[in-house]
């Protein structure tokens, strides 16, 4: 791949929460960003209505969306991120929002961002309803945009080692090698810190932080039938 290429390639990942972005996926983010992929995130929430609040609390509800909100900053500028957008959601209200409006939201940026690959959550399998949400209204604004990109959904930890237990194939599934920036991974996850403070495994000394992280992420692809990429690899 030549360097112009590398240059250009865009991504935007449409998330949820704060720290969806590095729980899940922050490897992969740091492996694009490292080699210059403009990365641009979308999180439709603060996390205003987050369970932990830090160990031991020192957040409430009045102060959890600001303090978020810089944490999630922070992670971006571990992981390489270019650009947040915040959409102003209410945490766990995001099933609410009118759909049609929320998908207009999201076209309107691929439309205006053009992205080689965009990430989000798929609609049935995201665990949370605001993921759900979230990958459904960003699943119809890719398809509705008729984007040239390629659409993926992001898994949970190595449950798509073994697709077939979910009814998928080894060729719906990309396995990125992350092995090399598992540092700014656990970066980020310090950097999200009312969230992970109760983890005690983050704080531990960094190699043995680090050795509790896979050396791979794991997408489903959005469309099964698109021309297969070469190796393992979201571009």
């Amino acid at each position: 791949m030549n360097t112009h290429a590398q240059e250009t390639r865009k991504l935007l990942a449409v998330f949820a929460h704060p720290d969806d972005e590095t729980f899940i996926c922050g490897g992969t983010l740091a492996k694009y960003a490292s080699e210059g992929v403009e990365i641009t995130l979308v999180s439709a929430t603060k996390g205003d209505m987050g369970r932990r609040m830090g160990n031991p609390p020192y957040l409430n509800r009045e102060t959890m969306a600001s303090a978020r909100e810089q944490e999630l900053r922070e992670a971006c500028d571990c992981l390489g991120i270019g650009e947040l957008i915040f959409f102003g959601i209410r945490d766990k209200t995001v099933e609410f929002e009118d759909e049609e409006s929320l998908t207009g939201r999201i076209e309107a940026l691929i439309r205006e961002i053009g992205p080689d690959v965009v990430l989000t959550f798929h609609e049935r399998y995201g665990g949370h309803p605001d993921h759900c949400a979230i990958g459904k209204a960003a699943t119809a604004a890719f398809r509705r945009s008729a984007s040239k990109g390629a659409l993926y959904f992001i898994t949970f930890g190595d449950a798509m080692e073994h697709p077939k237990r979910y009814g998928y194939t080894r060729k719906d599934v990309i396995k990125v090698d992350v092995g090399a920036h598992l540092e700014a991974k656990l970066a980020a996850f310090r950097a999200h810190r009312c969230q992970t403070e109760i983890d005690e495994w983050v704080w531990l000394a960094d190699d043995e932080a680090l050795s509790r992280f896979g050396d791979y992420e794991y997408f489903l692809k959005g469309d099964p039938d698109a021309p297969q990429r070469a190796g393992d690899d979201l571009f």
